[in-house]
């Protein structure tokens, strides 16, 4: 029979301390994720110049996003190269978008898919290696996933005439809930932590 360990007061105070700083930049990646919505709800139909931007922006984000989620978890011990594949796939992405948008809105779908596919992937295995240190992990392993199922749909509906850059407003929009869920989440492990 094993024994269960309590964590140590470093350990403890090191969860406090990452689960903190993710939970304060889940709300900070909600915020920008409904900010996008919305700025896709009000120009994607009216300015070209600003859906693509918007377009480029999205994926550019997620590069900084990644970084500040390294920076919050400096001190746990897992690796950190999930992340730093991430922010390479985003840096990708970004340029691949641009580039895309030059052929078309379609062209850019699939490539917002495929980034989606690989970053969910990765969201999904941060999730499952997080849990056991931070818990309340389950929004970002579920987002992970259905980021995957999205990117799927992107790819497949990319050439469907109704489709465009409002078909991914909905992908964003669940990732603000998700990362909301999280921050919860956090907010309950930080204080479950400290007592």
């Amino acid at each position: 029979m094993t024994a269960i360990t309590q964590p140590t007061a470093v350990e403890a105070t090191q969860a406090i301390e990452t689960a903190t700083s993710l939970r304060k930049l889940y709300l900070i990646r909600a915020a920008f994720s409904v900010t996008w919505v919305i700025l896709v709800a009000l120009f994607a139909k009216t300015s070209t110049g600003i859906a693509t931007a918007l377009l480029v922006i999205y994926p550019a984000w997620d590069v900084v996003g990644t970084f500040l989620d390294i920076r919050a978890n400096r001190k746990n011990s897992t690796s950190k190269m999930p992340q730093y594949v991430n922010a390479v796939i985003s840096i990708i992405t970004t340029i691949a978008v641009g580039i895309a948008l030059q052929k078309g809105v379609p062209e850019a779908l699939i490539v917002f898919g495929i980034w989606a596919i690989g970053t969910g992937l990765i969201q999904f295995i941060l999730g499952l290696q997080r849990r056991k240190l931070l818990g309340g992990q389950w929004p970002m392993i579920i987002s992970g996933a259905q980021s995957t199922l999205g990117g799927t749909s992107f790819i497949i509906l990319a050439h469907d005439p109704t489709k465009g850059i409002t078909s991914l407003a909905g992908y964003a929009a669940f990732g603000a809930f998700y990362y909301l869920l999280a921050a919860y989440r956090l907010y309950k492990t930080a204080k479950v932590a400290a007592v």
